[in-house]
């Protein structure tokens, strides 16, 4: 994976993690150290890291939902070390893993500084994407709960329809870390972040089924602030956020190469994060 005289891009471990978020940290991303082992103990080929004076100093990520769709994430380079290309050299391996998978499809979410670079490497602009957030100071206090929290079979069903593809091994292991909120096939997921919790994945089959099933995510973790990823076309989701005093925080485009691949779009509520989709 490398060339003479320069640094290695080499496959991240599991002893890798804390070094991985200290990145993630400087960025002020709200990834923790759990989020960074789960990525590599799920995705032990893609995850990928150039070191530089004895030191982790660059990451990227792909994480595959089977040969159909694979996600790029946790593209970080240390201040002191951008602009030597890393990156790119990241970006590359990763792109020539997921060919070698046969991967018909690979997505990432780019902010505007990244898409020039993206664009180089094959994506294209799918849509707008967008970080919303609600202080916890400032947050809404709820005052009840309409939604059932329980474990029931066939919960996360309707997402393999929503998403475009099958991911029930991701959402079983999110629902390891704090138990979904459930309404039939319609569900809601959260965690906790270094700084704020994080909304999602929500997929609802209707705007009312996923106001209950937010309100109630909310209400069982009220402690903080929080973090809510969601398509900017999905009107529902953002009138939903407004009312519950979430404002944007960061506008971010979906970018795609290889074959078009959507979703139920209308059902997701709430995406998985940047880095998963």
């Amino acid at each position: 994976m490398n060339n003479a005289g320069e640094q290695q891009v080499r496959v991240l471990k599991a002893g890798d993690a804390v070094s991985a978020y200290k990145l993630s940290l400087e960025a002020g991303w709200n990834q923790t150290i759990q989020d960074w082992s789960m990525l590599i103990e799920l995705s032990p080929d893609g995850c990928l890291g150039i070191d530089a004076d004895g030191d982790l100093v660059s990451t990227g990520t792909l994480f595959c939902y089977g040969q159909r769709l694979a996600w790029v994430g946790m593209v970080l380079t240390k201040v002191a070390f951008r602009g030597r290309g890393f990156a790119r050299r990241i970006l590359t391996e990763l792109l020539r893993l997921a060919d070698r998978k046969a991967i018909e499809t690979v997505k990432l979410d780019a902010t505007d500084q990244g898409q020039p670079l993206y664009e180089k490497l094959g994506f294209r602009v799918e849509q707008p994407v967008e970080r919303w957030m609600r202080p916890g100071e400032k947050g809404v206090r709820l005052t009840s709960n309409d939604a059932v929290r329980e474990s029931q079979r066939g919960w996360h069903n309707l997402d393999t329809t929503a998403f475009g593809t099958d991911r029930r091994f991701l959402l079983d292991r999110l629902a390891l870390r704090r138990a979904p909120i459930i309404d039939k096939d319609s569900f809601a997921l959260s965690r906790t972040g270094r700084e704020n919790n994080f909304l999602g994945p929500c997929v609802a089959s209707s705007s009312g089924i996923a106001q209950g099933l937010i309100h109630s995510t909310l209400l069982a973790a009220q402690e903080g602030g929080w973090l809510w990823d969601l398509f900017l076309e999905n009107k529902n989701a953002t009138s939903l956020a407004t009312e519950l005093g979430f404002a944007p925080q960061r506008h971010l485009k979906r970018m795609v190469r290889g074959n078009d691949l959507r979703g139920n779009e209308a059902s997701v509520f709430a995406l998985a994060g940047f880095e998963l989709g």
